[in-house]
């Protein structure tokens, strides 16, 4: 048989972990001496998660403007783009963490157009333990409405493992009640419990991907009316600034000072986050802060230990609010935290917009 590419996708709600799941594979399957490309995606350009893993030193491609879903096409151009020079031995995909239904739209599209170019491996969904305890728990405190969390549901039901990931944040109660519910609500689903920042729970991860079987085969029964409802209570916003000040000051304070300020102001307004980040680049050094939801703390998932004078700034924030409302809020923030520097900011391109309605190039009803 040809040589065939191992397709491995990680999915998950906004916030579950997938771009540090992403990197830690990536690095694995690299020290192996393997050819490693990343296809991240996003409803927009300027995607921290692709600047992130660029900066790591990974091959990355972008699919910007839809979901896999709906730009199929892009994604396989993305693919064989990575393998202009060497053909990779493995793809690992980041799909939009609002999607679902990616078995139907993506895998099984590869499975019947490509099947002689690749393998495909378990498709497994991270579990963002913030949002996804309390939307199990049927707790209308989530931040979430209904349609919102049918989407991670769904996320859920189509996966042949789910990773519950963070567990670095959590109790040992904590862990055992999440694993509980999910084994009661997708009975017959392996499970697992990592951490994407720490490493626990990887080598099983690994362990797993490596089984060989007949997966990507769970078909959804899905409401795409609910679903495109869901998505599209979500503002959704990418903005990309420059700042710079005549005295020097640290791009790791920085970064953690706009989410915080950020999370401040969306408690104030009672929208609730599902993913804010921020990367900050400067001559090869980089950052990346995030935040997972109110309750969470800001985090600095990637310290640059470095002090500046100036720096690139990157800011996707997904929250449950109008994007209008979402850009002036993050523009305040940003000018905010410049006047604290007394830095100027020179803002280089904001998008906000709610997703639109999902229109899969491809779905396959049946498994192959």
């Amino acid at each position: 048989m040809a040589h065939q590419i191992k397709f491995i996708m990680v999915g998950g709600f906004l916030g579950a972990g997938k771009t540090t799941t992403l990197g830690r594979l990536a690095k694995y399957y690299s020290d192996q001496g393997l050819n490693v490309g990343v296809v991240t995606n996003d409803q927009a350009a300027d995607l921290v998660d692709t600047n992130a893993l660029r900066s790591q030193g990974l091959h990355v491609g972008e699919v910007a403007g839809a979901c896999f879903c709906c730009h199929f096409n892009a994604l396989m151009d993305t693919i064989e783009e990575l393998g202009s020079e060497q053909k990779p031995d493995v793809i690992l995909a980041e799909p939009v963490g609002s999607c679902t239904d990616l078995v139907a739209t993506v895998i099984q599209p590869i499975k019947r157009l490509f099947d002689a170019d690749f393998s495909i491996l378990p498709y497994a969904v991270l579990m963002k333990p913030s949002h996804g305890l309390k939307i199990l728990k049927n707790d209308k405190g989530s931040g979430f409405s209904p349609k919102a969390a049918y989407i991670l549901k769904k996320q859920l039901e189509e996966a042949d493992l789910i990773l519950i990931n963070r567990i670095d944040e959590l109790s040992t109660e904590e862990v055992d009640e999440i694993t509980a519910l999910v084994n009661e609500q997708f009975p017959g689903t392996p499970v697992l419990r990592t951490s994407a920042l720490t490493g626990e729970g990887f080598e099983p991860l690994l362990e797993f991907l490596e089984q060989d079987g007949d997966f990507g085969s769970k078909i959804l029964d899905i409401d795409y009316d609910i679903y495109a409802e869901g998505e599209a209570e979500l503002g959704w916003l990418n903005s990309s600034v420059h700042i710079s000040a005549e005295n020097s000051f640290s791009l790791d304070q920085l970064l953690l000072d706009v989410i915080s300020q950020l999370q401040t102001s969306f408690k104030e307004k009672s929208v609730e986050t599902a993913h804010l980040k921020t990367i900050g680049l400067w001559e090869g050094f980089f950052g990346v802060a995030n935040l997972v939801s109110n309750d969470s703390e800001p985090r600095l998932s990637l310290s640059s230990d470095c002090t500046v004078t100036e720096a690139d700034l990157i800011v996707n924030a997904r929250v449950a609010c109008d994007p209008e409302a979402l850009t002036a809020q993050v523009m305040q923030v940003l000018q905010n935290c410049a006047q604290a520097l007394n830095a100027k900011l020179e803002f280089r391109q904001t998008q906000s917009f709610r997703p639109g309605r999902p229109v899969p190039t491809h779905r396959y009803a049946t498994p192959q």
